[in-house]
């Protein structure tokens, strides 16, 4: 016996119980448990800001200032926007900064000259501190948001989920909603052969997370 024969005949001996026509025992669907308590909230912030990004908390009502205040502490003078930004927070942005909108920046060098980028976000992961973005409409293309140097990214309380399971099941909910998406846990970094670590190289360099949820009772 060949050792590819006597592979394939430890496969079927190992597989002889296995009644379904793939071959594999189908997995539970798994099941988005809608958003974090308080207590995930915490853990969320937390965890995004051990990972070098900076964490603000604002109300509804404040996200426009919380926006427009990050943006000056990082010396944003020129800001691009997705297509389906607020519109409050936009007004809001274009008195602190010019507002480049993305379809004014087509090339990767347009994008190169502009300072920040302000977006939201499709979700938050609370257990690893994760940022995800499907690129809908109020988060745009992909490059807007790694070209910039300064990541302003606006998340509701209504978005984190505990875990990656609870993700997926929230962003795919069948084959046919596939989307691609970027999945963030702080600033872009790196480390050499010397572990030195450069922030910056595959995406900004700075990352600023508005964490948006009503004000505690």
């Amino acid at each position: 016996m060949s050792a590819r024969e006597e592979i394939l005949a430890r496969v079927r001996g190992a597989t002889a119980d296995v009644t379904t026509a793939a071959g594999f025992t189908p997995r539970e669907p798994m099941r988005d448990r809608g958003p974090v308590d308080a207590h995930g909230l915490t853990q969320f912030a937390e965890t995004v800001a051990d990972y070098r990004a900076e964490v603000v908390h604002a109300t509804p009502a404040g996200a426009a200032e919380a926006i427009t205040t990050a943006l000056t502490r990082h010396g944003c003078s020129s800001v691009v926007v997705p297509t389906g930004l607020e519109a409050e927070w936009v007004d809001a942005i274009a008195t602190v900064a010019q507002v480049h909108r993305e379809a004014e920046t087509p090339t990767h060098a347009s994008l190169d000259a502009i300072d920040g980028v302000v977006t939201g976000a499709a979700l938050g992961i609370a257990e690893t501190g994760t940022i995800v973005l499907d690129h809908g409409p109020a988060q745009g293309r992909r490059a807007i948001t790694l070209v910039p140097d300064t990541h302003v990214c606006v998340v509701r309380a209504d978005q984190v989920v505990a875990d990656v399971p609870d993700a997926v099941a929230r962003l795919r909910p069948g084959a046919e909603g596939a989307r691609p998406l970027t999945w963030i846990s702080g600033p872009s970094a790196t480390s050499d052969i010397e572990l030195q670590r450069v922030e910056g190289v595959h995406g900004p360099r700075t990352l600023v997370m508005v964490l948006v949820a009503d004000a505690p009772d």
